[in-house]
């Protein structure tokens, strides 16, 4: 590869400032929110239309380039993390609200808009996007998809696979695919579902469409207060068993809350072992009924407090706590390592004395705040990597902690994604058989191996060197097993 005139190539296709290859306008994207692992790209493409980027494909497939695609940047499991001899396509210029349709309640847009600003748009209509990450100020849609993010409204309302309706995919040598569309359903195989959390694998989104909810009648925001970390993780499966699904229900453990509290002033008690958030959303009388039946079954459990949101300004002060949890934890210490694991509701409370069990083994301290309802943990490491191993401590914990998902009937990841961070313990929960049907979806779409490679599936050698893989029953040492 004649790297100069793959520049020009590229060059002839962007904005004048459109490709970025000195040392310092690389910086920037050497990492995305998994700050441990870092590499400078050999280049930064930043295209404005789609157009472009077919073109930027096109010449890449031809001279055997690897593209990763990036969107804010805001991802935490190393997956927007460049490779040297590579280019990140950057899709940050693609941000145009194309159409917000009120009648049909949906919204076209390009990949770069942020989350936030989807709501912000459809708000004139009474609508709003319900998917909302705690980066929702950031991060992007099209990131949204390539890791289907969640957010604190997903129990109810789905995760990004479950409000998207239509995409515009390019293939690497820049086949346009046009998945789903504005209607409820098309016929054949359901690669919309597959293209979302394919982690840019597959392929480069260029449009999405999501479906777009009428904001509600009106809301309820309880904070409920529990001396017993125990009682907060058994009342989220109470809740849900008397049949109501509440918007939003998060759980935040004694280090967070005081942590959050310190950050945003909350409100949050700071004598709580832990609290719950519990969004309730509804008519004037289903609301009220709502809350009245959340309250007896909270009370039942052990709740020493439970505190309903006046107004709507008390509401947003009571999320605030949450939505800032993860930069109020950072005043905690040097570094924290922030995991994403899954597990059944019902093991709440036997995983988290687990996890607080294994950090004080490894002398570390472990912030809990995390999607509740869901059962998607958020377990925040705190660390200093200027002390010798405890980075790496930091690390065997968060491995730790994923192993005990699977364990429990869970999965490695909920919605960050498994990125770079994640391929070990994806061989604890994947059978050399399903990690081969991996690959060959991976070929179908990407023969050449070019998008965002090494990312997202661990190599049969990887997990041979780690000792085993997972079958179903047990573990099975790596004999004879082929090789990718």
């Amino acid at each position: 590869m004649d790297r100069s005139i793959v520049l020009q190539l590229l060059a002839a296709q962007l904005p004048a400032d459109g490709l970025i290859t000195d040392a310092a306008g690389l910086k920037p994207y050497e990492t995305d929110g998994l700050t441990a692992l870092r590499e400078v790209p050999w280049a930064v493409a930043l295209p404005e239309t789609e157009a472009q980027v077919r073109d930027l494909l096109k010449i890449c497939a031809r001279h055997d380039v690897p593209v990763v695609a990036r969107g804010a940047g805001t991802g935490l499991s190393g997956g927007a993390r460049p490779i040297a001899q590579g280019i990140v396509l950057g899709l940050s210029r693609m941000r145009q609200i194309l159409s917000i349709d009120p009648v049909s309640a949906t919204a076209r847009l390009q990949p770069g808009v942020r989350n936030l600003a989807i709501s912000e748009a459809a708000a004139p209509h009474g609508l709003y996007y319900a998917p909302d990450p705690s980066s929702q100020i950031a991060c992007s849609i099209g990131g949204n998809v390539a890791e289907n993010a969640g957010g604190v409204h997903c129990l109810k309302y789905g995760l990004t696979v479950n409000n998207v309706l239509g995409l515009r995919v390019l293939t690497m040598d820049g086949e346009l695919l046009e998945l789903g569309g504005a209607t409820l359903d098309d016929p054949g195989y359901d690669l919309l579902a597959l293209m979302c959390g394919s982690e840019g694998m597959l392929g480069v989104v260029t449009e999405v469409t999501v479906r777009l909810l009428p904001t509600p009648p009106q809301r309820a925001v309880l904070l409920v207060a529990f001396a017993e970390l125990a009682e907060a993780a058994d009342a989220v499966s109470q809740i849900i068993n008397i049949g109501i699904i509440p918007a939003g229900l998060e759980m935040m453990d004694q280090l967070a809350i005081s942590a959050a509290e310190n950050f945003v002033h909350a409100g949050y008690p700071l004598d709580a072992a832990a609290i719950l958030l519990c969004e309730l959303d509804g008519d004037e009388i289903e609301l009220a009924e709502s809350i009245r039946l959340v309250s007896d079954v909270l009370q039942q459990a052990g709740a020493t407090q439970v505190r309903v949101a006046r107004d709507p300004l008390e509401q947003q002060q009571f999320w605030a706590g949450r939505k800032n949890a993860f930069p109020a934890v950072g005043q905690l210490g040097p570094d924290y390592y922030c995991m994403d694991g899954t597990i059944p509701r019902a093991a709440l409370s036997k995983v988290l004395t687990t996890i607080a069990n294994k950090a004080a083994s490894y002398g570390l301290r472990v912030a809990n705040v995390f999607h509740a309802g869901d059962g998607n943990l958020h377990p925040l490491i705190l660390y200093d990597a200027n002390v010798p191993g405890q980075l790496e401590d930091a690390e065997a914990l968060g491995d730790e902690i994923l192993r005990l998902c699977v364990a429990v009937g869970g999965t490695v990841t909920g919605e960050h994604g498994v990125g770079l961070e994640k391929l070990n313990p994806m061989c604890s929960q994947f059978s050399s058989a399903e990690l081969e049907q991996f690959f060959r979806v991976k070929a179908a779409f990407d023969p050449q191996e070019l998008l965002n490679p090494g990312k997202g599936i661990p190599t049969l050698q990887r997990c041979s060197e780690l000792g085993g893989m997972h079958v179903h029953g047990g573990h099975v040492p790596f004999k004879n097993l082929p090789r990718f």
